[in-house]
């Protein structure tokens, strides 16, 4: 596991664009707004893209790959076509299978199950339906939290671009790969809760 996972705070920006296709953001040290890393979605075939610009957009399948600005691979994160609820599955730097998510149907303001690689709930990704707020729970224990940023209100109006920031507990390890689950799932919060 990278040790660029074992910080607690990262901000997650969206690209802005109001044609885009491919999920692309950039996340930031937001103690010094230096990015540290990328997340690209590169691998994306046309007939993709076509359905990325209708309401079949939920639907589609991803495949998003977290770098280092040093280009070194962090995660990646996978999914096939979704008729109702998603199964996402992340993988290492190594492309080795380190959990998945699988989306809770009728869940309120978005649910997850996090899961290893045997199936077993690790946490619950938990959000309101009133707001953008996210919180990775076992009980009630709290792992880390997710809440959207604004951008202003000209930009949210006219573009798709949301930006959040993770927040880790400091309680959680820096070398447990739960980290690697928990900034997976800020992409999947927005491409399978929020599109």
């Amino acid at each position: 596991m990278n040790s660029i996972l074992e910080r607690n705070l990262f901000f997650v920006k969206e690209h802005v664009g109001m044609f885009k296709a491919a999920n692309n953001y950039d996340i930031h040290n937001p103690e010094t707004q230096e990015m540290i890393m990328t997340c690209r979605e590169e691998k994306l075939g046309w007939f993709t893209k076509i359905l990325r610009f209708t309401d079949y957009k939920r639907m589609t399948p991803f495949h998003v790959e977290i770098k280092t600005n040093a280009g070194e691979k962090v995660l990646s994160v996978k999914r096939g076509v979704s008729i109702f609820l998603s199964s996402v599955e992340v993988f290492d730097e190594n492309e080795k299978l380190v959990g998945k998510f699988k989306q809770k149907f009728f869940s309120i303001g978005g649910k997850f199950d996090v899961l290893d690689t045997d199936d077993q709930v690790l946490c619950a990704l938990k959000g309101k339906w009133t707001s953008w707020d996210f919180k990775f729970l076992k009980g009630d224990v709290e792992f880390a939290q997710v809440s959207k940023k604004w951008a202003g209100f000209g930009k949210e109006l006219f573009t798709s671009a949301d930006n959040y920031m993770l927040s880790i507990d400091e309680k959680v390890p820096g070398d447990n790969p739960i980290r690697l689950l928990i900034l997976a799932a800020v992409m999947c919060i927005d491409m399978v809760l929020k599109e």
